[in-house]
């Protein structure tokens, strides 16, 4: 068995999450277009008239999108980077004015 170090472990641990966030979010995405796929036929089948399906549609649609923004960070404040300076900023800020008194 290989022996890692624990910079290596950790990666591996960062690598692993955001694979099983992805497979989440792939997870998500069939569910969403085979629920929505159903409620498009159950909608059109019994009540053509009255067209409701793209409600429930537009926000689980919402809700999928701002999932993928996340896992695949295209949001710059919500990634694990920007937390993680902010976090060192904020660090930063309050030992400046401890030092400062």
């Amino acid at each position: 068995m290989e022996s890692f170090n624990r910079e290596e472990m950790e990666s591996y641990e960062r690598a692993r999450k955001h694979v099983e966030e992805i497979k989440g979010f792939y997870g998500n995405l069939i569910a969403y277009l085979l629920v929505n796929a159903f409620l498009v036929f159950i909608n059109l089948k019994f009540t053509p008239d009255h067209l409701w399906f793209y409600w429930p549609m537009l926000g689980w649609g919402i809700g999928v999108l701002f999932h993928g923004f996340r896992v695949f960070s295209w949001f710059p404040f919500l990634n694990k980077d920007w937390e993680q300076k902010k976090i060192k900023q904020f660090m930063e800020e309050e030992k400046k004015k401890q030092d400062f008194k």
